[in-house]
C-alpha cells in the first residue's frame, strides 16, 4: 500500500523542515519527504490533497490518564484513543493511577492487547514506581520493561521516601528509561484546594504555594545529579521550577519536563466563579508563573507540551469546590489552544509548536521512529488546518469526558486527517 500527501505545506522540526511538499507513505513507513509539487507520473494507491493545510508528525502526548482498568466509567482505552486521534495524537503515554495500578507485567499485557483491538493511536504504559503507587514497596522494574513500559511513574502521587526514589533513578540508568516525576510535598498541600496567592484569600479558600511543587523539584534534580539517572517533571507549572530545570540542565543533568496547555494558557484569576473545571493537580498558578513557563518554551527548558488529559465524570466535578476531583481532558483541545493563545498571538514558533509536540516528547520516552517525517520513519502524520475558526464544543468529544477549561473559546487549528502507522484513523467530517 502506497499513499501521496501532496499540496501542502510540510512542517517537520525534527529535519527543520518547513515548505510546501509532497511526501510518500509506503508499508506504513515514510518513502520520502520532497519539497514542491510530485511529478505528474508518480503512481500511488492513494491520493490525499492537503491544499492549504499543514502537515507535520503526528503528536505524541507523554502524559495521559485512559482509566482502564478499573476506572471506565470515566474512560476507556477505545474512548481515549479516539479522543486522541481526533485531536491529531497518533501516540500516548498512559499513567499508571488505575484500578489495578499498573504495577505488573499482566497489566501493561492487557492494556496492551486492548490497545491492539482498538487500532486507533499507539499506546505506551507506563509503569508504576512503587506497588499500588503507596511509595513504599518499590515494582518489579525489569518485569515491567521487558512488557513494554516506556517509563515509570508514581504519577498522582509523589515519592515521598528520597531513598526510594534515589533507587529508581539508579535503575533508570540501568534500563535507559525516565522516571517521570510528580513533584508534591503532601504536607504543604494541606488540604489546598487552589495556588495560594491573591485569588485564594479573595475567594476564602485554602491555598496550596509554588514551594509545594518547587521543594520536591529540588530533591530530585540532587538526587538525579548524584545517581546519574534520568528524571522527568511532570506538569511543571512554576516559575521557581522551570529556573532550576534550567540551571540543572547547563550542569549536565539527566532531566527533562513537561508543561501542559492549560498551564501556559490559563491562572489561578480563572477560579473566581468557583468552576470545578478549572480544578487541577497542580493547581493554576499566577501570571508570573505562565510567563516562565512560556519562556521555558522559548529557550529550550522545556521538552514537550503534554496535555494530562485526566477525565471525570460528573460526580466528580459537579460537587463543591474543596471536594470536586482533580483533572481536566485536553486531547481534543491541545491544537486548537497552543497555536491560538501562543502561535498566533506570537509568543512562540509554529516550529517550536510542533518540536514540544512531536520529536521532543519522543526523545524523552525513547521513541526513535516517531515524531519526525524522516525517510524509514513511522507513518504517523498529521494533516491540519490552521485558518478556519471554530468553537470548542464539549458536546462533539469523542471523550467520555467533559471537564474541558476551553468550552466555548473561539480557536483556530482543526485536525482534518490523522495517519497511524500508514492508516488513516480519524478524518474530519
Amino acid at each position: 500500500m502506497t499513499s501521496l500527501i501532496y499540496n501542502g505545506k510540510i512542517i517537520d522540526a525534527a529535519q527543520n523542515f518547513n515548505e510546501k511538499g509532497w511526501l510518500v507513505i509506503k508499508n506504513g513507513k515514510i518513502d520520502s519527504i520532497n519539497k514542491g509539487d510530485p511529478p505528474a507520473s508518480i503512481k500511488t494507491d492513494e491520493k490525499i490533497d492537503a491544499k492549504g493545510a499543514f502537515v507535520s508528525p503526528g503528536f505524541i502526548d507523554i502524559h495521559v490518564h485512559l482509566r482502564e482498568p478499573g476506572q471506565e466509567g470515566k474512560e476507556t482505552i477505545e474512548t481515549g484513543c479516539k479522543a486522541a486521534v481526533a485531536g491529531g495524537f497518533t501516540s500516548i503515554a498512559c499513567m499508571p493511577n488505575t484500578s489495578p495500578t499498573i504495577d505488573h507485567a499482566s497489566i501493561v499485557k492487557f492494556i496492551n492487547l486492548e490497545a491492539g483491538r482498538v487500532n486507533l493511536a499507539n499506546v505506551f504504559p507506563v509503569g508504576a514506581v512503587t506497588v499500588g503507587r503507596k511509595g513504599v514497596e518499590m515494582t518489579n522494574v525489569g518485569e515491567l520493561i521487558d512488557a513494554g513500559v516506556v517509563a515509570l511513574s508514581d504519577d498522582g502521587s509523589p515519592v515521598c521516601d528520597a531513598m526510594v526514589m534515589r533507587t529508581v533513578l539508579d535503575y533508570s540508568k540501568m534500563f535507559n528509561i525516565p522516571i517521570i516525576d510528580h513533584c508534591e510535598d503532601p504536607q504543604l498541600v494541606n488540604d489546598g484546594a487552589m495556588n495560594e496567592g491573591f485569588f485564594s484569600t479573595k475567594l476564602g479558600l485554602r491555598g496550596i504555594p509554588s514551594t509545594c511543587e518547587d521543594v520536591m523539584i529540588a530533591r530530585d534534580i540532587i538526587l538525579a545529579e548524584y545517581s546519574g539517572g534520568r528524571i522527568h517533571i511532570a506538569h511543571l507549572s512554576t516559575a521557581g521550577g522551570v529556573r532550576m530545570i534550567r540551571e540543572a540542565k547547563a550542569r549536565g543533568v539527566k532531566i527533562t519536563c513537561e508543561v501542559t496547555p492549560h498551564h501556559l494558557t490559563l491562572t489561578d484569576e480563572s477560579l473566581c466563579e468557583f468552576d470545578t473545571n478549572f480544578k487541577m493537580s497542580p493547581p493554576l498558578r499566577s501570571e508570573k508563573d505562565r510567563q516562565a513557563l512560556i519562556e521555558g518554551i522559548i529557550d529550550g527548558t522545556i521538552d514537550a507540551i503534554a496535555t494530562d488529559h485526566a477525565p471525570h465524570g460528573s460526580t466528580g466535578k459537579d460537587i463543591e469546590f474543596d471536594y470536586a476531583a482533580n483533572g481536566v481532558i485536553g486531547l481534543e483541545t491541545a491544537l486548537p489552544v497552543i497555536f491560538t493563545k501562543l502561535v498566533k498571538e506570537n509568543k512562540i514558533s509554529i516550529n517550536r509548536m510542533i518540536e514540544v509536540l512531536t520529536s521532543g516528547p519522543a526523545k524523552v520516552i525513547g521513541l526513535e521512529n516517531k515524531g519526525t517525517l524522516k525517510q524509514g520513519a513511522d507513518a504517523d502524520i498529521l494533516i491540519w488546518d490552521a485558518e478556519s475558526e471554530f468553537t470548542i464544543d464539549v458536546n462533539n468529544f469523542f471523550s467520555k469526558a467533559k471537564n474541558c477549561p476551553f468550552d466555548g473559546w473561539q480557536v483556530f487549528g482543526k485536525p482534518l486527517r490523522t495517519i497511524v502507522n500508514g492508516e488513516t484513523k480519524y478524518c474530519t467530517p
